[in-house]
């Protein structure tokens, strides 16, 4: 046999996968083998779904932020059905002048906004400026109220359509804006999508500078960003395409960006680095396998993770919830089918040219790099205490606040103040009283209209009560307005409408967009102890059935309360506080707005699983192949701490982008998640639960035998 024919052989037998390699591995390996099929299908599904992604946009609903089944929603819809859709979803067209608007000129105005709101479908029953009721004392402001002949998120649409033609109208000396709920989320969504844009645009740079430093190639650092492109593209479509089955939220695509990003840059890094690792010992397509049985499994019950946390979310009855978490699993699934096959194809293809243009001095660094965190291992093995306790005391210390965490819906501060909504709510407010933009709305049987309106008259907490208005379709159903003393952000509103509830006569709803936002904030309080029960528990179900130990299953799933906890501790001081707001550039609401505890817990804690994951994975495979606790700990950081510090380092990056946009909600966003996985970086997942495996030793990953019988039997080392 020549020289060339040995040398062709030992190729070969390098890239043959191994006989016992799991089904991870052996889909790594197909996937290497067949990598033209596999960047075919994936270009084919990119291409067909990314064809519908620029839709995205105007396909996604702005509403939905409701509770489903409460009296504020049942109020809204017979409001729809019954009363010319004068509900909460209707728009308001507010048209102040520097005269009487019974000014020719003025008039004029009105009668031009009347004509606009008239030509679109979406509008329903038009109520010119009343005296008396919506026109002011002092004649210069008037309300023209175009009922809502859509669904709500039709009418955030009409508000897109509507409120610039509207503006357009205004005049010397006259003012006209539209507002209402429907202009408000329409305000909001455009808001907090240029926001989002603008975070994305500078946090892009900055993910390909520290990739760049992670893998220090080039080559390798554009990987994690096929896997987001791929995602994203194909998640984008996904959602257009679902649009026609049910409403989507618009958040659910800006969320869904991120979590590509986030998650499609930690599973590259982990298996890029297991990959050069194991390129090491063996051809191409033996390294994706290795890769794909050892590292590749814990990507997958990352994945599992992630999807079990953002489920719970389901658990909220509201749309908005609902589809955002959806539009975040959506977004996973793809990431995860793309890092299990086109990367594995990739890496195949790649081989050693993953590495190309990597200087020497970089190759160096990462031996060093190594050498640190294995170093670090060492030092945590013999000082456990030492650096335990100071992590627990400052987690213990950054959490102490979330004690006094109060939440709320957000006030029409979300909005920038040249926003139309804004504007008009400020004109409404100015012209009619703190309360007039959130007036009540009370639908009652026609009987029980003049024993209702009693009541109303005689709360401390309203100030005006309008004529009942009988409906006009013989549903013997009527409608008063009563408008409360207070702005419709202010925590008394509560107590009114609960007041109300309470004294009414039976068969008396009580509605309006100020107490759907109360009913929302109810549902949440109530719902939130599930959903965090739910996360929790099936994150520890998750861990128990691949780690088969149910101490350190226990240990990781509780320890990410702690860096959840810190994380709005911090919130509080920030956002409620109000330290550093100026920094920030924002006003404190004096509260954290109310979806933020049950949304981010579980984004939080998916985030956090997923570097518990990644560490308690690579441990756990150690142990399999020593059974030395001393070398697992060691082990676990000297081969997983540097992708959970360079992801880490990645994530908190791109977070803080968003805490310098400039609605408030991307703010509490950015700083909330961009803190959270801070602290579980670097306190939790490369102090504390390295730790408490040392304090633990054996008994970490023992297994009693009745359970050991029930649980699958999950390797991640590499036979």
């Amino acid at each position: 046999m020549s020289v060339v024919e040995e040398l062709e052989r030992l190729r070969r037998e390098a890239d043959r996968p191994p006989g016992r390699a799991g089904l991870l591995g052996r889909l790594g390996g197909w996937a290497a083998g067949h990598a033209r099929l596999v960047l075919l299908v994936w270009l084919v599904l990119v291409g067909v779904l990314g064809a519908f992604a620029p839709k995205v946009n105007s396909a996604l609903s702005g509403a939905g932020w409701q509770a489903d089944g409460s009296a504020s929603v049942q109020v809204r819809e017979l409001a729809e059905k019954h009363f010319g859709g004068n509900a909460s979803s209707a728009l308001q067209v507010v048209v102040k002048a520097d005269r009487p608007v019974t000014d020719p000129a003025v008039s004029g105005v009105v009668d031009r906004a009347v004509a606009t709101l008239d030509a679109d479908a979406r509008v329903g029953q038009i109520v010119r400026p009343q005296p008396g009721a919506t026109v002011s004392q002092d004649g210069r402001t008037a309300v023209i109220l175009a009922g809502a002949a859509a669904d709500p998120n039709e009418m955030v649409r009409a508000a897109d359509d509507l409120k610039d033609p509207l503006a357009k109208l205004s005049a010397d000396g006259v003012q006209v804006r539209a507002t209402g709920a429907s202009v408000l989320w329409s305000d909001f969504n455009k808001a907090n999508h240029d926001a989002m844009m603008k975070s994305e645009m500078l946090s892009w740079p900055v993910t390909m500078a520290i990739l760049v430093l992670a893998f220090g190639s080039l080559v390798a650092a554009g990987l994690p960003l096929l896997l987001t492109l791929a995602g994203l593209a194909a998640s984008a479509g996904s959602l257009v395409l679902l649009t026609e089955l049910t409403p989507i939220s618009i958040w659910a695509m800006n969320f869904a960006m991120m979590f590509a990003l986030a998650l499609g840059i930690d599973y590259a890094l982990f298996l890029v680095m297991r990959f050069r690792d194991a390129l090491q010992r063996s051809g191409p397509v033996r390294a994706v396998v290795e890769t794909m049985d050892t590292a590749g499994k814990a990507v997958l019950l990352s994945g599992a993770t992630v999807l079990v946390s953002l489920s719970a979310v389901m658990l909220v009855p509201s749309p908005a919830f609902r589809s955002m978490a959806g539009g975040i699993m959506l977004a996973v699934v793809f990431v995860l089918a793309a890092t299990l096959t086109l990367l594995p194809a990739v890496l195949g293809m790649l081989g050693k040219r993953i590495d190309l243009g990597t200087p020497p001095w970089a190759r160096r660094r990462d031996k060093a790099k190594a050498n640190r965190f294995e170093a670090w291992g060492r030092l945590l093995w013999r000082r456990p205490a030492l650096f335990g306790v100071a992590a627990t005391v400052l987690l213990v210390a950054l959490a102490i606040p979330v004690l006094g965490l109060r939440t709320a819906m957000p006030s029409i501060t979300v909005v920038p103040e040249d926003a139309s909504a804004r504007m008009g709510y400020a004109a409404v407010q100015e012209s009619f009283g703190k309360g007039a933009p959130g007036a009540l709305q009370i639908i009652t049987p026609r009987a029980q209209a003049d024993a209702a309106s009693s009541v109303l008259r005689n709360d401390p907490g309203i100030g005006a009560v309008m004529p009942a208005a009988p409906s006009a379709d013989g549903s013997g159903l009527a409608l008063v307005q009563a408008v409360p003393k207070v702005d419709p952000s202010d925590p008394a509103l509560s107590a009114t409408v609960d007041r109300l509830r309470a004294d009414l006569p039976d068969g008396a709803l009580v509605g309006g967009a100020s107490v759907e936002n109360l009913d929302l904030k109810s549902l949440l309080d109530a719902k939130t102890p599930l959903v965090l029960g739910t996360v929790v528990g099936l994150g520890f179900v998750l861990l128990l059935f691949a780690l088969r130990a149910p101490l350190i299953a226990a240990l990781g799933a509780l320890t990410s309360l702690l860096s959840t906890a810190a994380a709005f501790g911090a919130a509080r001081l920030v956002f409620q506080d109000g330290h550093g707001s100026g920094l920030l550039g924002f006003t404190p609401q004096g509260f954290l707005d109310g979806w933020a505890p049950v949304f981010f817990f579980a984004m939080i804690f998916a985030i956090a699983m997923d570097y518990t994951v990644f560490l308690l994975a690579t441990a756990k495979e150690e142990w399999e192949r020593t059974g030395d606790p001393r070398q697992a700990v060691v082990g676990a950081l000297a081969r997983s701490g540097r992708v959970i510090f360079a992801a880490a380092g990645v994530m908190v990056a791109v977070f803080f982008t968003f805490a310098l946009s400039g609605p408030l909600p991307p703010k509490e966003m950015g700083v909330i998640l961009g803190v959270a996985v801070l602290l579980d970086a670097l306190l939790v997942r490369l102090v504390l639960l390295p730790v408490l495996l040392r304090v633990t030793g054996r008994a970490a990953w023992w297994c009693p035998r009745w359970l050991d019988r029930l649980l699958p039997n999950v390797r991640f080392s590499h036979d």
